[in-house]
């Protein structure tokens, strides 16, 4: 068993009356002159925006808007946000919404105390030592960013979707209502569900799976994401199966199912290429690309496939047969992402096919022309990721 760090110091405020805190929690971690964030108009249609900022008001915290965040996060709102906190002397950063809203702010959070561009941090030119704290009213499970290290933010400039992860700017606290995701488009939730199980299976594909309890957890987390959406699928305001959604996003990417520096997270570096070029959903972008990375990787460890498809997917034991058992478990996993409305290739995600200069220039970026190759269970170079590229066209 391999040796690591678990660190997940979020509080959460889980449950129906979990947004009357806000104020409260703001000012436990320190907040007298807060950013709100958030991303379009929902939070103002559901009336949550008002709420929160009524309950600021109250408190006499003062407190500044900054909305309009859009999917895969754009470098020049992070930019904006900054110049609003320091011109205001904001010390504290709300996110009202889910992944794409917690990741600008974290960004904001280390360019409001950075003399630089905080796009550095992104490009891995400078590690940041400070972050303005961050505080989240969670609308959207999925990312699980709201209780994790990481942010992922889009430069328009050259569609360039990167990732930074330092544990300074995990959220101090993470108020979180099931009944805020009643309303959640099924695509968007079947999107949520799938990003939520990749951040497990992105550490349960790793050679270092040797942790059984590990294991155990992940395996029941994935398993009960499928039973969870396809219920809320058909009931949008079952109260209990939204939940184990909202949970598990927070699960998922905590290190509770596996240690984050053990994971493979090819797929999802892979799949930032389709977001940043095309601007897809995060989540549909992961289901289009998993199923051809599995079935070009599967050999390196077939058992470990094989215990996904017998333990996650419900697929019987062929003991004479691994490598089928394996396969089936692929498929399994096809057929599901179909049954909630997911694609399972980059035709059914953007709606035609992917060109070979599209493909080459995806390539180029995922593995800065080949200097960096992507993933653990198999370390796979620029030729390795512009062939799943292809098996997924």
């Amino acid at each position: 068993m391999k040796d690591f760090n678990f660190y997940a110091p979020t509080e959460v405020e889980f449950g129906q009356e979990s947004e009357e805190k806000v104020a409260q929690l703001v000012t436990k971690y320190g907040g007298t002159r807060v950013l709100v964030h958030y991303g379009g108009q929902s939070a103002i249609r559901s009336g949550l925006l008002d709420k929160v900022c009524s309950q600021l008001q109250s408190a006499g915290i003062y407190f500044e808007k900054l909305g309009g965040v859009v999917p895969n996060p754009r470098l020049s709102k992070v930019h904006e946000g900054i110049a609003l906190c320091r011109e205001s002397r904001l010390d504290f950063i709300l996110a009202i919404g889910g992944g794409s809203v917690i990741d600008s702010a974290k960004a904001i959070g280390y360019g409001v105390v950075y003399d630089g561009e905080v796009w550095d941090f992104y490009l891995g030119k400078a590690d940041a030592t400070q972050c303005v704290p961050v505080g989240v009213v969670l609308t959207i499970p999925a990312a699980g960013s709201e209780m994790s290290e990481a942010s992922v933010i889009t430069n328009e400039d050259g569609g360039i979707k990167l990732g930074y992860s330092n544990n300074i700017c995990r959220p101090k606290f993470a108020i979180m209502n099931p009944c805020r995701t009643f309303t959640l488009p099924p695509y968007q939730t079947a999107a949520g569900v799938t990003d939520i199980m990749m951040h497990t299976m992105e550490r349960y594909f790793n050679p270092d799976c040797d942790m059984t309890i590990t294991d155990e957890i992940a395996e029941a987390l994935m398993r009960t994401m499928q039973q969870s959406v396809l219920e809320v699928l058909k009931n949008p305001e079952d109260y209990r199966q939204r939940a184990q959604i909202m949970w598990a996003g927070s699960l998922a990417h905590n290190d509770v199912t596996g240690n984050r520096n053990n994971g493979d997270w090819a797929t999802h570096n892979i799949e930032h290429e389709l977001s940043g070029l095309f601007d897809v959903t995060h989540g549909a972008g992961l289901a289009a690309i998993w199923p051809s990375w599995a079935r070009y990787v599967y050999r390196q460890n077939v058992s470990r496939f094989v215990r996904f498809a017998v333990n996650v997917m419900g697929v019987q034991n062929d003991f004479t047969d691994p490598e089928a058992t394996a396969l089936r478990g692929i498929e399994a996993m096809e057929r599901f992402y179909h049954q909630i409305g997911m694609p399972i290739n980059i035709h059914e995600l953007i709606g035609r096919n992917v060109t070979d200069e599209e493909i080459d220039l995806m390539t180029r970026k995922c593995t800065l022309d080949d200097t960096k190759p992507q993933g653990r269970f198999m370390r796979l170079k620029a030729a390795d990721v512009k062939a799943i590229y292809q098996m997924a066209k």
